[in-house]
């Protein structure tokens, strides 16, 4: 029973570290700060509303899983009829974990389409902010190490 409050415990700080990690163009990660960005100007052309996928690092799967053959294996009569339940009961476990993992690091997006003064054109995929962006706006795309987000430029 010990360990099957561990696995749980250990499932649920896994999906709750998950949920925190973010691609909001108001969050900066610590390895950003204090380095030179390349900016860019342009106009806000169109905005849409999408979904990032969540991950799969398999972490979800593992956890759930193991937690799933444990809890299986502790149940039945013993020997090959507990190996079945449990590994039955990991398996659902596993599918069970991935699905929780994916589904808790989804994230409402939006997909920007910027002509750039050159007139060229850029799509990019952000996290929503809490900058309210509207076709027409003058903004700036910040690239700093690969990574680009999309601010309003100052008036």
């Amino acid at each position: 029973m010990k360990t099957f409050m561990k696995m749980g415990l250990s499932a649920a700080l896994v999906m709750a570290l998950a949920a925190c990690s973010t691609s909001s163009p108001d969050v900066i990660q610590r390895g950003d700060a204090q380095r030179m960005s390349q900016v860019q100007d342009g106009v806000l052309l169109s905005i849409r509303s999408v979904t990032v996928d969540g991950s799969q690092s398999g972490i979800g799967a593992a956890v759930g899983g193991v937690t799933g053959a444990v809890a299986g294996a502790s149940r039945g009569a013993g020997g090959a009829e507990s190996q079945v339940i449990g590994l039955l009961v990991g398996v659902a476990g596993a599918v069970a974990g991935n699905t929780i993992e994916r589904m808790s690091t989804r994230e409402n997006a939006n997909e920007l389409l910027i002509q750039l003064k050159g007139g060229e054109r850029r799509a990019i995929v952000q996290a929503k902010g809490s900058e309210t962006l509207v076709p027409g706006d003058a903004v700036i795309i910040v690239t700093t190490g690969g990574k680009v987000r999309v601010v309003k430029a100052p008036q």
